[in-house]
């Protein structure tokens, strides 16, 4: 656990700080963003992200990251290729400005849910998302780390699967596939509904 607290700290301190957007310029730079993430950056369609509300500094580096093949998503490469670095922080200040749609969690779950968010498992070295990600699930900009609150359940359970057998590896100091690696499917399944609640 200790060693995963320096983690974070770490990241944090290893984070370059993003250029500040114009979210009005990025409103219009966004338009084919709408046709995935919707025209406000709350999708409909669960494999796809909501990015509305979304830190500025997260946004800024997942485009990155994925226009320089850092991660991997086939369905964005002809999107961002021909972004600069303005038109990304542009796009990264509109959809930062918009307002999440909250989604519900199954109510089987959301015990199971809100206990790893809340406190983690300390049996298997889990600890409570609640440390970056805030406990309203609303993230914290100026660290990167991701707004999570109301995000569609299937598309976090997808991520923290990635994380978990590595297919995805652009987090800092491999603090998500460090945690992942250690959650059950259940523990993921579960988690991943008590988010989507989260308003």
């Amino acid at each position: 656990m200790k060693k995963l607290l320096i983690s974070l700290i770490a990241s944090v301190a290893l984070m370059s700080a993003a250029q500040a957007g114009d979210a009005v310029a990025g409103k219009a730079k966004a338009a084919t963003c709408g046709a995935c993430h919707g025209a406000d950056g709350n999708s409909l369609a669960p494999n796809f992200p909501k990015i509305a509300a979304q830190g500025e500094r997260y946004l800024v580096k997942q485009i990155t990251d994925i226009k320089n093949g850092v991660r991997q998503v086939p369905e964005m490469t002809g999107f961002v290729s021909a972004l600069t670095e303005t038109d990304i922080a542009d796009i990264a200040a509109f959809y930062a400005s918009q307002s999440t749609a909250s989604g519900a969690a199954d109510p089987a779950l959301v015990e199971a849910g809100k206990r790893i968010f809340l406190g983690g498992n300390e049996a298997t070295g889990v600890p409570a998302c609640i440390a970056c990600h805030g406990a309203g699930g609303k993230g914290m900009g100026a660290a990167g780390f991701p707004r999570v609150a109301g995000q569609h359940a299937a598309y976090t359970e997808k991520q923290l699967k990635d994380f978990y057998n590595a297919k995805r590896s652009n987090d800092a100091s491999s603090v998500m596939r460090d945690i992942a690696s250690r959650m059950h499917m259940d523990e993921i399944k579960a988690v991943s509904s008590y988010i989507q609640g989260l308003k």
